[in-house]
């Protein structure tokens, strides 16, 4: 994949009201934020608040050089006019209910996908065009859909086109199967858990593709340096064993002067194949809390105690892309 990304990606689900409302303004400053930090690679979907996310990261970006940074959308789900008002029916973002989501794979939805979002974008071009979360549809993506992203990067409509999903193993087949350039995995290689590494990083390795790290802090677990038994996993409650481990984590964390987002941050950007760690955010401080987290060095001693204890396998150090 010929792009840079810089180590710390802009996940703009939040900005879009992902659980609770973002106003414009904060929205804007938001970015603002990512950008003086040195982040150069955003990334966003049409599912994200209905549109919202793609409208309001355009704008905030639309006075930027656009060499100077990469952005990623998706495709597979397209947004059809709702008149039946109210909020969000089948999302989880505060936003009105103007449209709904409808689910098309074929050639022809494709394409208008990446039309829809160039428009709301104001861009004339993504760099990455992800098929979202195809896990369930996979003989259908592998059929009509990853053909259609290939046309539309060899017409050089988009820079490269992969495939984002929580499911390690679909994506897997997807890779082998499909000749993506980029896979967004989430939650599937965190500081937490990493199956993606037997069951998605030997494909991507064989096929040369490279990976972006999403979900790090495990839907929220791993985003405070003491896990929060009240916190989420998953979306959803905490089993007491994930809680336990999280704890364990923090301990040896601890142990070495670094606190969990910070050692969960930097840990899938060891493995030379991730290029970036995607993180959604929602506010300036968030920005900057992210940024630090990433920058500041933890000893050595940690991952080497880690892997000791059992708590992460044994994975080199890799260089990832700079901003």
């Amino acid at each position: 994949m010929e792009l840079t990304l810089s180590r710390l990606g802009f996940g703009a689900a939040p900005i879009a009201g992902l659980y609770t409302a973002v106003d414009e303004d904060a929205a804007a400053a938001t970015v603002d934020a990512a950008w003086a930090a040195g982040v150069r690679y955003f990334d966003t979907a049409p599912h994200y608040g209905l549109g919202v996310s793609e409208r309001r990261l355009g704008a905030a970006l639309a006075h930027r050089p656009r060499a100077e940074y990469v952005v990623s959308t998706k495709a597979g789900r397209l947004l059809v006019p709702d008149d039946r008002g109210g909020a969000d029916h089948e999302g989880s973002f505060a936003v009105a209910a103007t449209h709904r989501r409808v689910w098309d794979l074929s050639r022809d939805g494709i394409r208008r996908s990446l039309d829809d979002s160039l428009t709301r974008l104001g861009l004339d071009h993504v760099d990455v065009l992800y098929l979202h979360d195809p896990e369930d549809r996979l003989d259908e993506a592998l059929a009509t859909a990853v053909p259609a992203l290939a046309e539309l990067r060899d017409e050089g409509a988009v820079t490269a086109v992969g495939a984002g999903s929580k499911d390690a193993a679909a994506l897997a087949r997807l890779v082998s199967d499909g000749g993506l350039d980029v896979v967004m995995v989430a939650g599937r290689y965190t500081l937490l858990e990493q199956p993606a590494l037997t069951e998605l990083f030997p494909a991507c390795t064989a096929a040369g593709t490279a990976v972006v790290a999403a979900g790090v802090y495990n839907s929220g677990l791993l985003a405070a340096p003491e896990p929060d038994p009240a916190g989420t996993y998953e979306y959803g409650v905490v089993p007491p064993e994930v809680l336990a481990r999280a704890r364990d984590l923090a301990a040896v964390c601890a142990d070495h002067d670094a606190v969990l987002p910070q050692a969960a941050l930097q840990f899938p950007l060891r493995h030379p194949l991730v290029r970036s760690a995607v993180v959604g955010m929602r506010s300036p401080a968030e920005v900057r809390q992210n940024a630090a987290w990433l920058d500041a060095a933890v000893a050595p001693g940690l991952w080497a105690d880690l892997e000791a204890r059992g708590l992460t396998p044994v994975v080199g150090a890799g260089a990832a892309a700079a901003p």
